[in-house]
């Protein structure tokens, strides 16, 4: 399945069994030896009071990672293709938290992507306080970044051209930066103006990939705390177009993009 470009294989374990280590999520996920994908996504019964489904993202390289907003919309699309469940509107559990999902008659799905995280020891970002913008040296020189986690940590700069950032060299330092124990997905934002911003992101475990859901929400996030930003946006990735909706304060994220299959098909892994 595809959002934006942003790629997935998905699994169903609610009717079989399928064990899955580091080593065969990568060769899921290998593009020549395997089927190829961005993340491998596994859909299990729900372990947590009041959820419909249960589940766990890992990227192409066996790393499991907390939340991934395109590839919860592929799985509501999935839920409903499966006949797993015929409700327009799933609660879906990830990896600490339960998240809404409502798959519209347009095709187009909306998420609520819960609340973000701003306070640095819960991103986790190393920081004495909270703040809107953090110092981040780097061996390109001193640059600012917002800190959010959406389930995920998030980095995000501003650049004056997504085109010319520097997402190759500067992402992966960024990601691999002390100040993020868990690693961050790098997001390198152009406002346009407040109601559209360009984005591109380098993502821990898979590096630059079309779409990110979770950049996207953490890149308006921090163009609202920046002024930037109004509450409505729509952010321009490589893949296509989401529009994120953030009012403020302990509200919750909103995201609406497309969800897609691909094709369906079987794999040997043994």
């Amino acid at each position: 399945m595809e959002g934006l470009g942003n790629d997935f294989v998905v699994i169903d374990t609610v009717r079989q069994a399928v064990p899955l280590t580091p080593e065969r999520v990568r060769l899921l996920a290998d593009r020549r030896r395997g089927i190829g994908c961005d993340q491998v996504l596994v859909l299990a019964p729900a372990s947590h009071l009041g959820a419909d489904f249960r589940y766990r993202i890992f990227n192409a390289d066996g790393t499991e990672v907390e939340h991934c907003g395109n590839g919860i919309r592929c799985l509501a699309r999935f839920v409903q293709e499966e006949g797993l469940s015929t409700a327009p509107r799933l609660r879906i559990e990830t990896k600490g938290r339960v998240t809404e999902v409502e798959v519209l008659p347009s095709g187009q799905v909306s998420v609520d992507m819960g609340r973000p995280e701003l306070e640095p020891s819960r991103i986790p970002f190393q920081a004495p306080s909270r703040e809107a913008r953090y110092r981040l040296h780097t061996s390109q020189g001193e640059i600012q970044i917002g800190a959010v986690s959406m389930g995920n940590p998030h980095a995000v700069l501003l650049v004056d051209d997504t085109d010319t950032a520097p997402v190759a060299t500067l992402g992966p330092e960024i990601q691999r930066s002390l100040r993020f124990p868990a690693g961050a997905n790098v997001g390198f934002m152009q406002v346009v103006d407040r109601g559209r911003v360009r984005l591109r992101v380098f993502e821990r475990g898979v590096g630059e990939t079309p779409a990110c859901g979770t950049g996207a929400c953490a890149a308006v996030v921090a163009g609202r705390l920046w002024d930037r930003l109004d509450p409505k946006v729509t952010v321009e990735l490589p893949g296509g177009e989401l529009v994120i909706n953030w009012r403020g304060g302990d509200r919750p994220v909103w995201m609406m993009g497309p969800a897609r299959t691909v094709f369906r098909g079987e794999i040997d892994l043994k």
